[in-house]
Parts: structure tokens; sequence; C-alpha cells
């Protein structure tokens, strides 16, 4: 047997042998995440284009088991993490942004729908999976809609008043406290 992160098996095998993967992988070796940090990095200055990130150590353990007593949800639990280099939006400069995602999965194919409560149903095509697969799934849902430096990082960016403002603005609180000032 080969990689048992790169082996394609059903979930019902894993489950039954409670299969434990643990690992470390490059970024680089997660095809589809990779292409989206490349696509992000490619709008930096390439002076400022950071070095090796593809060799940025993707770790995590999954555990492999059922999420009922009867033994026939197959279930996933783990954690994966990984940091990735970004582009800031704010300031459009290079940053490092962790991922870390907690998996608790169930698996469903279109003939046996998955339940299980505190479970996430993770939908199959067919009846094997690629445990990599999953893990580069998760961690590409895990990306920011928009990636920007922390509050205390350094970020040569325009403020964001919502950053700033001690206040939120709420246009409708004047309207509510004039409604309740009627009744």
């Amino acid at each position: 047997m080969g990689n048992p992160l790169r082996d394609r098996r059903s979930p019902s095998d894993l489950a039954s042998s409670r299969q434990v993967i643990e690992f470390t992988e490059k970024l680089g070796e997660f095809k589809r995440l990779a292409g989206i940090v490349q696509a992000d990095l490619d709008r930096l200055e390439p002076d400022t284009l950071p070095r090796n990130w593809r060799a940025a150590p993707v770790t995590g353990r999954l555990s492999f088991g059922f999420a009922d007593a009867q033994e026939r949800l197959a279930a996933l639990e783990g954690r994966v993490e990984v940091t990735i280099d970004a582009v800031c939006q704010r300031c459009l400069g290079p940053m490092r942004l962790p991922l870390a995602v907690e998996l608790r999965l169930v698996f469903a194919t279109a003939t046996s729908p998955a339940a299980g409560e505190g479970y996430e149903a993770w939908e199959l095509d067919d009846e094997g999976l690629r445990p990599m697969d999953i893990v580069e799934e998760t961690l590409i849902m895990a990306l920011p809609l928009v990636a920007r430096h922390g509050r205390r990082e350094a970020c040569d960016g325009p403020p964001i008043a919502a950053d700033e403002a001690t206040d939120a603005v709420r246009p409708f609180a004047s309207l509510k406290d004039s409604m309740a000032g009627r009744e």
C-alpha cells in the first residue's frame, strides 16, 4: 500500500480499520490550492514575491471511524493547518495567512444520505475517496474572501473605518428610538 493520504478507498473501509493519518505535506502537492495561491501572488511585484511558498508545510491528523453506534455512518474527525502567503487587499503587500480547519464529517452518496449530530455531511460522487482531496477542499473553503493584515500587524494601506471606529454606524438605531417614542 502506498501513502494513505493519497490512496483511494471507501469511507467504510477507512472507518472499519479506524485509519489514522498523520501527515506533513508541502503546499505545492495540493495542485488546486497551490494554483489559487499562485494566482493571488501573481499580483505582487517580483521583488516582494515570497520565496519557497510552495514548500510551506500542510500538517494534520485525520481519524476515521463511525458517527453512530450501528457503524453505518463513516465519519472523519481531524485538524488541518497551513500558513500560506497571500496578498493583503488593504495594502496590496505580501502577508502570511494561517489557516486551521477542524473536521467533523460524515460521508454520503446518492444512495446513502448521511446524518449525524455534530457532523457536517460530505457528499461523495462514488464510493471512494482520497483523504488528500478532502484536506485540499477544506483548506480552499477556509480561505477568506478578502485577505488582509490583522489589526495588530503592520499594514501600509489606508485604514478601514470598521477597524478604527469605536462605535459602529447603526442607521436604524435612531429610527427604532423614534418609533419607540410614538408608542
